[in-house]
């Protein structure tokens, strides 16, 4: 199966509605459910141009099936926060999560020349740190009550990779 990502385009759009909306994708997501088409056109007219961040979809042999980006692009720090959203359920567990992260990896640290990528996840989201720890992520802290998720405050981790971590491993 061949991976790859490819930024974001207005007919993606409905795919991501389905996806995010999907209740076995949307546990440890924070978007107003149910997200709506209207919304998202709005949100994709407003974020299409931004340099500060980079919204892709991932592709399994040129099928969309999920969404991955980074947000906060600080070039002045050389920083940004990784983000990834599997949409095809079939698809869990057979490896394009990992590729496609390798290859946002790839894109923020030698594209844009970023130093570092970190993200932020909940403390009971165990396949996702399995994933991230897989592509290099180290987990560096827990950041106690840090949201309010359904209602509830949530304790997620911070996990950072740097470029020189990430080039000098194969992971």
């Amino acid at each position: 199966m061949k991976i790859s990502i490819r930024k974001f385009e207005g007919k993606d759009i409905p795919k991501k509605v389905e996806w995010i909306n999907n209740s076995e994708n949307n546990k440890y997501l924070h978007y107003d459910i149910p997200l709506k088409i209207e919304k998202t056109e709005k949100w994709f007219e407003k974020n299409k141009d931004r340099t500060d961040r980079f919204d892709a979809v991932i592709e399994a042999d040129g099928v969309p099936c999920g969404t991955i980006g980074l947000l906060s692009i600080d070039q002045k720090n050389k920083k940004a926060e990784y983000y990834i959203a599997m949409g095809e359920i079939s698809l869990k567990g057979k490896g394009v999560s990992t590729n496609a992260s390798k290859l946002l990896l790839e894109y923020a640290f030698n594209v844009l020349k970023l130093n570092r990528v970190y993200l932020f996840t909940e403390k009971e989201n165990l396949i996702a740190q399995k994933l991230f720890e897989k592509v290099g992520f180290i987990r560096e802290g827990l950041i106690r009550e840090d949201i309010i998720s359904r209602g509830k405050y949530v304790d997620r981790y911070i996990y950072g990779i740097c470029k020189k971590d990430f080039l000098s491993e194969e992971y």
